[in-house]
Parts: C-alpha cells; structure tokens; sequence
C-alpha cells in the first residue's frame, strides 16, 4: 500500500513538473561581463557595495575574457585562485591587472550612478592603485568596509568645507 502511494505521489510530481514547463527548461545563459550592467537607484551602503562587487568582478572577468561567475569561484581562496591561473595560463601580474581595472570600472559605474560623489570617486581610484593586490581581491568580494570608510571621508571632507567656508568672509 505504501509503495502504491509514493508511486502515485512521485507520478503526480513529474506531472506538474511537466505541466510547469520543466521539460523545455533550458538554463540561463551567462551574460557577457564585458557589456554595462544598468545600476538600480541603490539605497544604503549595503546595495551599493553589492552592485559595486558585481560591476567589480564584470569588468575584472572582462580583462579575463572569462564570466562573472567563473571569476568570482577563482577569488575564493588562494587554492581556486592558483588552479584558475594554472586553467587560463593567468599570471599572477596580469591577475592583479584585471582586479584593478575591474576595481576602477565599479568606481567609474558607481560615480555613473550617483552612488559616489565626484570627490570620494578620485580618492578610491587612488586606493584601487596603490592597495595590496589580495587587499584588492578583498575589495570585489566584500566592497562594504571600503564604501563605509569612503562615506565617512566624504562626510568629514564636507564638514571641512563647512567650517572653512564659514571663516570665509
């Protein structure tokens, strides 16, 4: 009886299975790193370090002529990131290459965006160039230290102005 049921149950599922279309499914193709990524209105630091990543690892994957996903595997940890070199033939100069030019392009799509003012966009750009390269690869996997840190230069930057202005006759 119980063996009648679950082969009943298991029948019922493959047919709304197939009744859902998941006989043509198909998955998703990977999209072209190198291709701009249109930033939503990003509300708060941890949205615009999420779409920072995102535009990080793209422009850092199209340096690599290799995915966004592919890339984001290999800066895991030092291992993946060995085996990725060893697979693609990467070198470890051209790898810190591609991180800061996908570094410079998130910087370049968040000023884009709104997202960073003009000044702090100057200022991490100069970050991006002097950082440590496994700094850097830090920065694509976890950007939020770096946008809070920026916030809070561009605040103390504008209070400066302020107080400097209002000794200004």
């Amino acid at each position: 009886m119980l063996v009648a049921v679950a082969v009943a149950a298991s029948l019922t599922l493959c047919g709304a299975y197939v009744a859902a279309g998941g006989a043509s499914y198909e998955p998703a193709t990977v999209r072209d790193p190198c291709e701009p990524r249109e930033w939503r209105s990003p509300e708060g630091i941890q949205e615009i370090a999420e779409q920072f990543s995102l535009s990080a690892l793209d422009g850092a994957a199209c340096e690599l002529r290799v995915s966004r996903e592919t890339l984001a595997r290999a800066l895991a940890t030092e291992r993946s990131r060995e085996r990725f070199a060893a697979r693609y033939g990467i070198g470890d100069a051209r790898l810190e290459q591609a991180v800061r030019a996908g570094l410079e392009r998130a910087v370049d799509d968040a000023e884009r965006a709104g997202a960073l003012n003009p000044f702090v966009a100057g200022a991490l750009r100069e970050v991006v160039r002097r950082v440590p390269v496994d700094e850097a690869i830090e920065l694509i996997r976890d950007s939020r230290r770096l946008l809070e840190d920026a916030d809070g230069l561009a605040g103390a930057a504008g209070d400066l102005l302020d107080q400097a202005g209002e000794l200004l006759p």
